[in-house]
């Protein structure tokens, strides 16, 4: 798993973590009984402070992504897979309708539109 941050984004650094282990999660990356690195560990590949993994940790664990067993380690839980799976179909949706405002506002056609998002989707 390969986590990337940012110091420029706007998004705090747990959050960029947490987002991205949760992705490697849906994309199954990390798989039920996955081991994530320990705190220290991770924080100094991540050169970032101990407390912030310890948060992301904490969070993760607290949404059922992942389940700590003191003196073992984290390890991942797909438990609340669907529940990540719909709230990537929410933001999706939400996009679309962003999306749907625009080409109506345009005067485009659905059938249009339809064309566009395959055209795109297959590029992708």
């Amino acid at each position: 798993m390969k986590i990337v941050i940012s110091n420029t984004s706007d998004t705090p650094l747990y959050q960029q973590i947490k987002d991205q282990i949760k992705d490697a999660i849906l994309k199954e990356e990390l798989v039920e009984g996955d081991p994530l690195p320990s705190i220290r560990t991770f924080a100094n590949d991540l050169s970032v402070s101990v407390l912030t993994i310890r948060r992301v940790y904490e969070e993760l664990e607290q949404e059922g992504f992942v389940i700590s067993q003191v003196g073992i380690g984290t390890f991942i839980s797909t438990s609340n897979l669907e529940l990540l799976r719909d709230s990537k179909r929410r933001l999706v949706e939400q996009k679309m309708q962003d999306m749907i405002q625009t080409a109506k506002s345009l005067k485009i056609t659905k059938e249009e539109l339809n064309m566009m998002m395959d055209i795109l989707y297959e590029e992708v």
